[in-house]
């Protein structure tokens, strides 16, 4: 395929950017998808059999240019830099190799002279917490972008309760991965609004850490590792685990449950049934300012039923670029605030990044009228 994607400069050509985006396609059709466009219109699509072989071989590398528009009239230049992590390798055996891939996708956005870069996907799940372990950083500073997929997750879950004229402050919340940083921001985030609170995760030290922490609060919670000592009670539910694969069941659920799949990849197993729950995939922003692709990857890198929707763990970096705030702005576990994600909020909505129209995998869950009237109220900002 040649080094660089015809238009895309190398990083030595490039001029000076705002932001580099690092990401992974979360199946094998996304990265089939992607690779195509690199190879170009000309050539003949490669079997989707030929492209497993061929992934793990492409080293990381800038896939295409983005901009950004803000709607105060300012815009923000990027990379978007695929590591290109095989979907079927996200597994803990993998971990050394894909870390090696973060770092070389990293450098690559040093290279280029990128101010903030956003790491995306298991990208941010990788280097949590580690953030030595990548090269050395110059001028560039990384943001896992976490604060910002808590802040659409919470929006999401109180515009689903909103719509399905549920009372949140009655509402138990089941929250499945809690001890992570998406997951514990959450927690801490939407505790003191809901009437209790249940956390699951692997490690049962981490949960009675953050357990001991809300509950200073006044806040009544319960812990578990079993999954499916819980399921039954919660009716809204966060899935926020760090999955290889869309692979989690819920088991027996509350009826009428609001559910929020919020892994990169899903979280929700394509076989969990759940015939009454209203599930909504979540952390997922709307840029209202406008977003440009060169070469053109609409559809390709942004997934979405929606235009210019993306993963709020890039969506962050995009914002603080448009802010001209160059920090690492969500590093580490367990370091979410409610006081944060409002920052990250307000920065955000400034520039026309909000939450974006909620979707599931049978289509928009909310209808026409209430799209055009939340895009009606978000212009009237």
């Amino acid at each position: 395929m040649g080094h660089t994607a015809a238009g895309v400069a190398s990083p030595g050509q490039s001029a000076a950017l705002d932001f580099a985006l690092i990401g992974h396609q979360e199946s094998w059709r996304a990265a089939a998808d992607v690779i195509a466009v690199l190879r170009g219109p000309e050539r003949t699509p490669i079997p989707d059999d030929e492209i497993k072989d061929i992934l793990p071989w492409i080293p990381p590398r800038t896939v295409c240019h983005v901009e950004i528009g803000s709607m105060i009239g300012t815009k923000a230049r990027g990379l978007y830099i695929d590591s290109f992590i095989p979907p079927d390798r996200l597994e803990a055996a993998y971990v050394h190799k894909n870390i090696a891939r973060v770092r070389k996708a990293a450098a690559c956005a040093i290279n280029a002279g990128a101010k903030i870069v956003s790491l995306g996907g298991f990208s941010s799940i990788l280097i949590e917490g580690n953030f030595d372990q990548l090269p050395e950083k110059h001028d560039t500073v990384f943001t896992t972008g976490n604060t910002l997929t808590v802040a659409f997750i919470v929006q999401g879950i109180v515009r689903m309760c909103a719509l399905e004229g549920r009372d949140l402050e009655k509402a138990t919340l089941l929250i499945v991965g809690a001890t992570g940083d998406v997951g514990s921001g959450c927690a801490r985030c939407l505790a003191p609004t809901v009437n209790r609170v249940l956390l699951t995760a692997r490690n049962v030290e981490r949960l009675r850490r953050l357990a001991t922490e809300l509950e200073s609060d006044g806040v009544e919670v319960e812990i578990a590792t079993d999954l499916q000592k819980f399921s039954a009670e919660a009716d809204v539910v966060i899935c926020a685990a760090s999955l290889a694969s869309p692979s989690l069941l819920l088991g027996r659920i509350a009826p009428d449950a609001i559910v929020c799949d919020a892994g990169y990849p899903k979280n929700l197993s394509p076989s969990a049934e759940m015939p009454d729950a209203k599930v909504f995939f979540g952390g997922l922003g709307q840029v209202t300012g406008g977003m440009r692709f060169t070469p053109d990857f609409h559809g390709v890198l942004n997934r979405h039923p929606f235009p210019d929707v993306v993963h709020g763990c890039l969506l962050e970096g995009m914002a603080l670029a448009l802010e001209r705030r160059f920090e690492p702005f969500s590093q580490g576990r367990g370091l979410i605030t409610l006081e944060r994600v409002q920052e990250i909020e307000t920065i955000a909505a400034r520039h026309g990044i909000y939450l974006a129209p909620l979707y599931n995998a049978d289509g928009p869950v909310e209808d026409a009228l209430h799209l055009r009237d939340g895009m009606v109220e978000r212009m009237n900002a």
